[in-house]
């Protein structure tokens, strides 16, 4: 077998290169990505508190949204996002697809985040939540000052894995027409019939980027590890 790299320097037809094409490609799976984190960050972290607090309505929500969204397939949820919702509520019709493509993903991934969150909190001896409420604070204040500081450090390095697995389900954005690096490469490879150097070069890619992450996580978790606690340094 021969190898083409000279293919990423062909036009597309479209006054563009297939290598400017991919680089455009790689962008939209960063936004999507990054966009669905920060929705999953946010709204799972919410539900993971709301699993810990002594309202058992609190909890029961947090639990139904929980097992929602990580018992239906992330396609499937894609779908339901992109052809049932806006045919229920119209106002959503003029949504761009990327717009429900994050919420989809991130929505996913939020029910794993809230699981670690959870998780990260219960880790945590209950004489912290104590010692905030003796001292005066609220309970929102407790949590805000208390436990969601220490508790965030512990679940750091779950919390990358989930980053790294973000980027690579972002891949099921092309199933609704996201030009990200999945439909790059399906469809430069039926146009140039150069599969294996197009797939090699969008593997590294998400590659590329999930090790960013990997590293960068890292970085934080070494920057902001307590000594002595769970994933701390003594």
């Amino acid at each position: 077998m021969t190898w083409d790299w000279q293919v990423f320097l062909q036009d597309t037809g479209g006054g563009e290169t297939y290598l400017q094409w991919m680089m455009s490609a790689w962008g939209w799976t960063l936004s999507v990505a990054a966009c669905a984190l920060a929705v999953a960050l946010l709204v799972g972290s919410l539900m993971g508190i709301l699993r810990t607090t002594p309202h058992k309505g609190l909890v029961l929500l947090g639990n139904a949204w929980t097992e929602l969204f990580r018992n239906i397939p992330l396609l499937v949820q894609i779908f339901l996002w992109y052809h049932v919702i806006p045919a229920l509520f119209t106002s959503l019709k003029s949504v761009p697809s990327f717009v429900l493509v994050v919420f989809a993903l991130g929505f996913f991934t939020s029910a794993r985040i809230a699981e670690q969150v959870k998780a990260g909190i219960q880790a945590l001896p209950k004489g912290q939540r104590y010692a905030g409420l003796a001292m005066g604070f609220t309970l929102p204040q407790t949590y805000r000052y208390v436990i969601l500081p220490m508790a965030f450090r512990i679940v750091i390095p779950p919390l990358t894995s989930e980053s790294m697995n973000i980027i690579k389900n972002s891949s099921v954005a092309f199933a609704v027409s996201i030009a990200e690096l999945t439909m790059f490469a399906m469809q430069a490879q039926e146009e140039t019939s150069r599969g294996v150097e197009i797939y090699l070069a969008v593997t590294a890619l998400y590659f590329v980027s999930a090790f960013a992450i990997n590293r960068l996580a890292l970085f934080i978790e070494h920057r902001v590890a307590v000594p002595g606690m769970i994933g701390g340094h003594k």
